[in-house]
């Protein structure tokens, strides 16, 4: 016969129940711990390996950053350095191109034509083309021409400054120089080597059929070269800015 058991149905019922709280409880605890540790051991003992991980890594982030401010000091350096070359370059090919441009006053020996229409009383008396007493832009554009054939240094109208962008523009009886109109007589002096200007002058076509026209008789337009010791061209002060058409949007 089997002894009688001493587990009833009540304690049975019991332990059921009992054990999955005892593991869902176990299993809270863990994961609290697990998210308060963050990663680390919370024993008490390893609280001053951790405090030595956090100095190191104090200490490495100290000198990383003074690194790299010294990097940062260094490439400033480079870069001003590189900065200097670069204005010391620019400066270099401006004061090049400055003297040729125009942009500072020239002096030194130098030839002056002048231009002239014919006498008031030549203009009247005169049968033929009117326009053949009067001096236009295309024969001062002839001179200043000629001039810089002749390897001028520089060359002034109405002692004004002649550069690369100079306009010489007939309106009416007057000639437009940089937005001024001037009237006769026109004044052109050439800085450089006289003699070789002269001889340009000289040979000229255009030149030489302007010539032609101050013998009509009772004085036509007139011609006079001179040869001068020294001569001054002041440095263009006008605007350098280039204006130019642009086409209007369909």
């Amino acid at each position: 016969m089997r002894p009688p058991s001493h587990s009833s149905p009540g304690r049975r019922l019991a332990w059921r129940v009992a054990t999955p709280v005892v593991v869902l409880l176990s299993g809270a605890l863990f994961a609290v711990s697990a998210e308060q540790s963050d990663g680390f051991d919370l024993r008490g003992g390893r609280l001053t390996d951790l405090a030595s991980v956090v100095r190191a890594e104090r200490d490495e982030a100290g000198e990383l950053t003074a690194r790299a401010a010294e990097l940062n000091a260094e490439v400033e350096a480079l870069s001003t350095e590189l900065g200097d070359r670069s204005v010391g370059r620019a400066q270099d090919e401006i004061a090049t191109l400055v003297d040729p441009a125009g942009l500072t006053e020239k002096t030194g020996p130098a030839v002056r034509v002048t231009l002239d229409d014919a006498p008031e009383e030549t203009r009247l008396a005169y049968e033929g083309d009117p326009n053949d007493l009067v001096v236009h832009q295309q024969d001062i554009q002839a001179v200043a021409n000629a001039m810089w054939n002749a390897g001028a240094e520089a060359v002034t109208i109405q002692g004004q400054r002649l550069i690369s962008t100079t306009g010489i523009k007939c309106e009416g009886n007057q000639v437009t120089l940089h937005g001024i109109p001037y009237s006769p007589p026109y004044v052109i002096e050439g800085i450089g080597d006289p003699a070789a200007m002269e001889a340009e002058l000289t040979t000229d076509p255009i030149l030489a059929t302007y010539r032609d026209y101050t013998l009509i008789p009772g004085g036509g337009v007139s011609w006079d070269m001179a040869r001068l010791d020294s001569a001054v061209a002041p440095a263009y002060d006008g605007l350098l800015d280039l204006t130019y058409a642009t086409p209007m949007p369909e």
